[in-house]
């Protein structure tokens, strides 16, 4: 028997988020949301995944409101808990967050503060989003996982800078710079891949440096791969960076971040609802700052999955 909705929040809170912000900071958050007669009750993750647990468990125990407490990460965990549970769809639960990662992309999308007092009142007043999701399938070996993201997706050279910053956050060495120092570090020895690329029945061979895959605008604490990525429009916008040297990188950094990428020449955009990426040398995945596996991939939308609380419509 389905155990009745509840009216509550579940707050997931990710206590190593943000270099230990998240465990430092939830007594003041937690005042901050019984100050606004937000009712609620917290779950904290203790490892990587722990998250995709606790948020498919509260949905059982009949919680479909969620309040995440972390970054871009745990969100993607919540999220992912959200589509793995049977219990209900998951465009019937609402997703929230108070950023206290180090990077907070998809916040930036919406207009949610990084003050705690703004994100709060975020959430009191409510406004929803019925929000795209995206759907990465793609392999460990020679078995095949499905990962379900909000914001933006990354192969090759993205999805590389991604894992050692990963295991920087893991030993407690992070910070907002610590994803551009690994970009400039990795640039040393990462190097193009051919690939083939099939979007909607069309195949495009290309020796690439990166691949995003993007609902979102924002990732690598700034970067704007996907500029003009929506997350309501039902497509997935995709940015192919071609073979490039490593020079040409460091030259061209400003365009990563003031939303102009799509005009280098070696650079191709398009807007799909699906993409196949296959590669004889394996290309690594990413999706929301969370490393994953390997190609062969395939990238798919799901319109209007899951309903997030925001800020303000779009930040362009």
């Amino acid at each position: 028997m389905d155990s009745p909705v509840k009216d509550s929040w579940l707050v997931i809170v990710n206590p190593n988020a943000g270099n230990g912000k998240g465990k430092k900071d939830w007594e003041r958050i937690s005042l901050l949301l019984c100050r606004e007669g937000l009712n609620f009750n917290a779950g904290f993750t203790k490892s990587r995944g722990h998250a995709i647990i606790i948020s498919a468990d509260g949905i059982a125990e009949g919680y479909r409101k969620i309040i995440v407490v972390g970054g871009d990460g745990t969100l993607n965990e919540a999220l992912n808990g959200a589509y793995f549970q049977k219990i209900c769809h998951p465009s019937d639960i609402t997703l929230a967050l108070i950023p206290v990662g180090t990077g907070n992309d998809w916040g930036k999308m919406f207009g949610i503060p990084l003050v705690y007092e703004g994100a709060v009142e975020v959430i009191k007043r409510g406004k929803t989003l019925l929000h795209d999701v995206g759907v990465v399938t793609y392999h460990e070996g020679d078995e095949k996982h499905t990962r379900y993201f909000l914001n933006i997706a990354g192969l090759g050279f993205e999805a590389v800078v991604v894992q050692k910053t990963n295991l920087q956050k893991e030993k407690r060495k992070s910070n907002r710079m610590i994803y551009f120092y690994n970009l400039i570090r990795n640039l040393i020895s990462y190097k193009n891949i051919e690939a083939r690329l099939n979007i909607e029945g069309r195949t495009y061979i290309r020796r690439i440096f990166s691949v995003n895959v993007g609902n979102g605008r924002y990732c690598g604490g700034g970067m704007r791969q996907t500029p003009d990525a929506l997350p309501d429009d039902g497509f997935l916008d995709i940015t192919v960076i071609r073979d490039i040297g490593r020079l040409e990188v460091i030259k061209s950094l400003k365009i990563l971040y003031d939303g102009t990428i799509l005009s280098h020449p070696k650079v191709d955009g398009y807007r799909t609802k699906s993409l196949k990426v296959e590669s004889d040398k394996l290309l690594f995945i990413e999706a929301d700052g969370e490393s994953l596996g390997h190609t062969p991939a395939e990238f798919s939308i799901i319109p209007s999955g899951i309903k997030i609380i925001y800020g303000t419509r779009l930040i362009l």
